[in-house]
């Protein structure tokens, strides 16, 4: 099991944590749905090979080693395929935060913030995942967590404007 801390308070960057050492930092990319891990000086690439549309990326010297699809623009859910396995990373309800990873309609994993107020967040993936892999897709949930956010931001201000 892994753990993402954000760095400071205000920052969209993570410490990835196993056992109480830190094994990677994801960077978060502040203009598009892009960011970049580190895993003991090992660069991996996040992003989303078009503007608004196309699969999610993780790469690795310039080969992909995982891509997510997100199959509807309305559902908060990504359908991945790792090792020749399909998965889904899909939200458990419409009002919490947190996702399961299915495999056939089985729960293998799960990502959930550890707690009401914190950022901080427990991945659970299959332990024999690569560590990237399960950084992409604790990365895909932020993905979802940050549209939900960025949606509730400018439902708050067009509320406030009148």
């Amino acid at each position: 099991m892994l753990e993402a801390k954000p760095i400071g308070i205000f920052s969209k960057n993570f410490n990835i944590v196993a056992e109480g050492q830190k094994i990677a930092l994801l960077h978060i990319s502040a203009w598009r749905e892009a960011g970049e891990i580190s895993i003991e000086e090992q660069p991996y690439k996040l992003y989303r090979e078009g503007l608004m549309s196309g699969a999610f990326v993780i790469e690795s010297k310039g080969q992909s080693v995982a891509r997510a699809i997100k199959p509807s623009a309305f559902r908060s859910q990504f359908d991945l395929e790792l090792d020749a396995h399909r998965y889904s990373l899909t939200r458990v309800s419409i009002f919490g935060r947190g996702f399961s990873v299915l495999q056939s309609g089985v729960v293998v994993g799960s990502i959930r913030r550890a707690g009401v107020f914190t950022r901080r967040t427990i991945i659970d993936l299959p332990p024999d995942w690569p560590i990237p892999i399960q950084v992409f897709v604790f990365w895909l949930a932020l993905v979802i967590w940050n549209r939900d956010d960025g949606g509730a931001a400018a439902g708050a201000a067009a509320a406030a404007g009148s």
